[in-house]
Formats: C-alpha cells, structure tokens, sequence
C-alpha cells in the first residue's frame, strides 16, 4: 500500500535518496484514552452478586452513578466535611474536603486565541498555503496542526495532503512531521500506514527518538509484524531503560498471539527493573487466560494478583471485570464473584469471612520502629528546625513515662475548627479523651504557656491536670516527637493529627518500609472530624481492616476504584470485589 496519494509516494521516494540531516521531534501532545467501565454498585455494607454474562464495555447504570456524583459535588460546596461512612484515607475523601467556593464564584475569562481547526476533507497544496497565509502569526502551523488532527481524531486523508503539502514546500518530509503522523496513525490502528512509516523511518535514521520508538513499538505489537516491536524494545535496551508502557505493548502483543511464556518474561523482566506494569497490561494477562485449562498458567495469574498484594497496587474496574471472569471462567472450578463494601469491623456481608487485620505483626513493627527512628526522627532534615539536644531530652522524657495510649499534636487539633478557641478546643478534646481513662501525652509549643486570647491560661492549666505535656521550642518540628512517643508506646498507642505526614513517609529508604508506614499509620491515626464547644468531640474512624488483596483459598477479596471516585496516592478503595469458590 501506498504511505501518501499518489504525489506524496513520490516527494517520499526522492527524500529517502536526498534526507542527510537528523531533526529533533518536537514533544507530542499526549495522547487521551478513553475507558469504558462496567459500574456496578452496592449500598453500604451490602453485595450484589455479578452475572458475567452480562458484564459489557461502556457504562451501564451511569445514570445512577451521575446521580451519585451531583450529590457528592453539591456536598462539597459545605463549610465542613463530615466523613460519613469515609475515614481520612478513603478514596474521594481528600476531595470531600476541598470547597468548590471558588470555581462557582470565578468569573469565566475570555480568549482572543485564534483558534486551529483542522479541516474535515483532505486540502490541495494551494488551500494549505493559503490557510497557513491566514494564521500567519502562528508559529510552527504544520506541528500545531498535526496536534489538532491527532485531539480530534482527524480522518488519515486530511493529515496525507498537508503531508504532500509540507513535502511540496521543503522539497522533503521532515522527521518532526513524520512522527506526528504516525501518532495519528497509531491511534486510529491504521497498520498499513504504520508498517510503511516504520520501513521509512528505519531506512532514513539510524536511530530513533524515544517517542518514536514508543509510537512503534505500540503501532506494531497489535499487527501481524508484531516481532518487530521486539527488536525495536531491543534497540531501546542499548541506550536507556524502556518504558513500563514499551513493555505493556510487547507483552499484549505476546498475548494476542499466544505465545504466553514471552509474555511472562517480558513481565518479569519489567518488575525486575521496579517498573510498575500499568493496569491494563495486566488485565491482558486475565483476559487471555479465560477459560485456559493450564495448572502452570493458572498459578502464574495467581502470581499476579500476589504483586499486587505485595505492591498495594488497586485494579480499576475494567481490570477488576476481568478478574472476575477469568475466576468464574476457570475450568472445573465454580467461582462467584460479589462487588460489595466492608463493614468497619471487617466482615465482608457477602461471604461473612473478616479481612486481615489492620496492626502490622511485631516484626513488622520492629522493622518500622528501628527506620522510623533513624531515616526520619535521626535524619539530617528533623535538625534543620529541631536541635539534636532538644530531642535528646524528648527522648528522655518518654523512656521514664509509661507507656500513652494517645499522643496528640497540641496545635494541630486546637486550630482544627478555626473558628472556636483553640485552647477551648484542645481542653475539650483531652477532657472527652481522659474521661476514657487513656493516658495521654499532649505535643505543644513554649508560646502555648504565655497566656493570651487564644492561649487561655486556665485552660491550659486544667488540661495538665489531665495529660502529661512536652512543650518544644515555638520554631521546631514537631512530628518527629509524635512518631517517637507513638512508637515507643508500644503497638496499642495511637496519634491525633490532621498532618498526613508525606514528608516524612517519603524520607523513608524503601517502597516495603514506606507501604509498612502507611499501614502502621492508617490503623493508628485518629482525625478530630466534627467538634462543638462543650457538646461534641467525634474522631473519623480508624478501619480495622487492611486494604490489599488477599485470600483464604476458597475467597478472594480484591479492593478496587471507582472509575469516577478521583482517589490521592494517600487513600485506599473502599470498594471490594468478594469471590468464593462454590
């Protein structure tokens, strides 16, 4: 088949025999993906049983789910967050809390931007020139064009004729303008035209651009000359590290093509070089192994679900679905599945089975206490605002106390309700807690002490009576206090902050102590969510359950997003998927 019309072959041909240089390819835009989800939906703590049969691209029952998310947006516009059925690490919570106050009351801007539309049927070179005469006052017209074309998915003929174009103008194709149209090509899988630009390409240039290597590994691995994209990985080994989506292309390739050990290799290979596979590389894998009788392929896709255990990695829906039937699929084997919600206590209502427990075992803990204590409270970032003595007798203090049930971040929780006293607020919230008989040490700073409008003395006076206080220097950090006296404490003691502590998980060395440190530290936050001066303290709930997938044998239980829940790198699903085997 020919590349461009009739024309364009030939301006093609001259260049292969007249092109010397080499031109840097201009950043492409990146190109959107659009995922249809089957949504499926439980009320709180209850289950619906899922029929495979009837599972389907797109967005069945959207209509409720758009229902659900008027009500979340009308929600947000609130002065306050109430957590509802959410903890502070629940998907969508952090949204929860944001006001929308200032995008209603933003004032739209007008723009004066001339806007760039391709056309929607192929043009001469004549109308090309004088279109580019039009927008004379844009610079780089082609590249600019070639982007629109790629956002609005224009038809293959239109992108050919400014190709001829360019062609009829420079007397050559340049590198730039070649890629650009095999981003379109690529995107609307037109294997034909990518086999030729991929034949050009390799003849005119001895190597390639990342992007464009990346565009053909991708063009090539769905086609019948899906080997090439092999050595083309290859050649990218040479220079640098593929990409996580170099291999995804490679490995779906394998697997269209069934040759399932390729596969597998190229998957290892990629975790080996701590490349995170991206979601729908591994819902390839379930798919192509529906209703496969092959013990050893079978104990691989459980290998898979192992990583994702081990990497606390969340399925979206589309790759949830697909595990799901790949259960149900399995060959001499009854499996049902169940999309639901766990109840607090950790009992799944559709198979009645308690997840795992949300406290790390002690040699977990141990393990945390000892890189806690010296990447984060020793690391060389504490002493930039506290000193090494101020610490030294901190930790003095605690080791001849007993051990707290709760340590709580003074300023932080008084200032949670900005609009009540904060000393007010502090006595209140160590009033409600010694009233349960919890010892408890109070974090604060010296400033606390001076007496003022906001620093009552007789408050701060009646709440000493109830809670052993450390008061640091007015400048210095105090969270590494609080993750020392908790630590310390023992297993059983818990913190009271609204600071999710990022900076300090990200001091940590390694991804198994930092996914330690965010178990540790959702069984053992507690968040003031709702407070009225002397009528009500009330903490967001702390889960006793861990959010990863795991199993018995007989049940699986695989937390997953919701496709239009936006959820931080800092929350967890809350939504589950429950299959038992019959």
């Amino acid at each position: 088949m020919a590349l461009f019309c009739q024309s364009s072959s030939l301006v093609l041909q001259t260049s292969l025999k007249t092109y010397q240089m080499f031109y840097p390819i201009l950043h492409l835009r990146q190109l959107p993906t659009v995922f249809g989800c089957l949504i499926c939906t439980t009320s709180s703590w209850s289950a619906k049983p899922m029929d495979p049969k009837t599972i389907c691209k797109g967005t069945p029952k959207l209509k409720s789910r758009e229902k659900e998310a008027d009500i979340r947006q009308s929600k947000a516009g609130r002065d306050y967050f109430s957590p509802g059925p959410f903890n502070l690490f629940a998907a969508g919570a952090s949204k929860m809390r944001l006001t929308t106050q200032d995008s209603l009351t933003k004032k739209p801007t007008s723009s004066k931007k001339m806007i760039l539309c391709p056309p929607e049927k192929p043009l001469s070179v004549e109308e090309w020139e004088k279109m580019k005469e039009e927008f004379g006052t844009i610079r780089k017209f082609e590249e600019l064009m070639f982007n629109e074309m790629i956002a609005h998915q224009s038809p293959i003929d239109v992108a050919k004729s400014l190709l001829v174009a360019i062609a009829d103008r420079h007397g050559d194709v340049g590198y730039a303008h070649l890629v650009k149209y095999l981003a379109l090509c690529v995107s609307q899988k037109e294997v034909e035209e990518i086999y030729d630009i991929h034949d050009i390409m390799k003849t005119k240039y001895k190597i390639l651009e990342t992007s464009a290597y990346s565009l053909l590994i991708r063009g090539l691995s769905g086609s019948q000359r899906w080997k090439e994209a092999l050595s083309l990985l290859e050649e990218i080994k040479k220079v640098m590290t593929p990409s996580k989506g170099n291999y995804g292309d490679c490995i779906k390739g394998a697997l269209i093509n069934q040759d399932r050990n390729l596969a597998c290799k190229l998957f290892y290979e990629m975790v080996a070089k701590d490349l995170m596979p991206n979601l729908d590389t591994i819902q390839a894998f379930f798919d192509a192994g529906k209703s496969v009788k092959d013990d050893q392929w079978k104990a691989k896709l459980i290998q898979i679900l192992s990583y994702l255990r081990d990497n606390q990695v969340y399925p979206g829906e589309m790759l949830m679905q697909s595990i799901n039937q790949w259960f149900v699929s399995l060959p001499g084997e009854s499996w049902k599945g169940n999309l639901t919600t766990i109840k607090n206590s950790g009992q799944c209502p559709s198979c009645n089975q308690y997840l795992e427990n949300i406290n790390l075992n002690p040699e977990e803990y141990n393990i945390l206490k000892e890189k806690i204590i010296k990447d984060v409270i020793q690391g060389r970032d504490t002493f930039r605002k506290t000193t090494p003595q101020e610490l030294e007798e901190f930790q003095t203090f605690v080791n001849k106390q007993p051990p707290f049930d709760i340590v709580i971040d003074g300023l932080n929780v008084a200032s949670s309700f900005r609009k009540y006293n904060p000393s007010q607020t502090l006595l209140d919230v160590v009033l409600y807690l010694a009233n349960q008989n919890l010892r408890l040490l109070v974090l604060g700073r010296k400033h606390m002490l001076n007496g003022s409008r906001l620093w009552d003395r007789k408050n701060m006076a009646d709440m000493q009576k109830k809670a052993d206080f450390f008061f640091t220097e007015n400048l210095s950090e105090d969270d590494p206090f609080l993750l020392y006296a908790t630590l310390h404490s023992g297993s059983h003691c818990k913190f009271i902050t609204r600071d999710l502590l990022r900076d300090h998980k990200a001091c940590l060395p390694d991804s198994l102590t930092r996914r330690l440190f965010f178990k540790w530290q959702r069984g053992h936050q507690m968040v003031l969510s709702d407070y009225v001066p002397g009528r009500r303290v009330k903490f967001e709930p702390i889960l006793n359950y861990d959010t990863i997938v795991q199993t018995t044998g007989s049940t699986w239980h695989i937390p997953y997003d919701d496709c239009l829940l936006e959820r931080s790198s800092y929350e967890v699903p809350t939504k589950w998927l429950c299959l038992q085997l019959k």
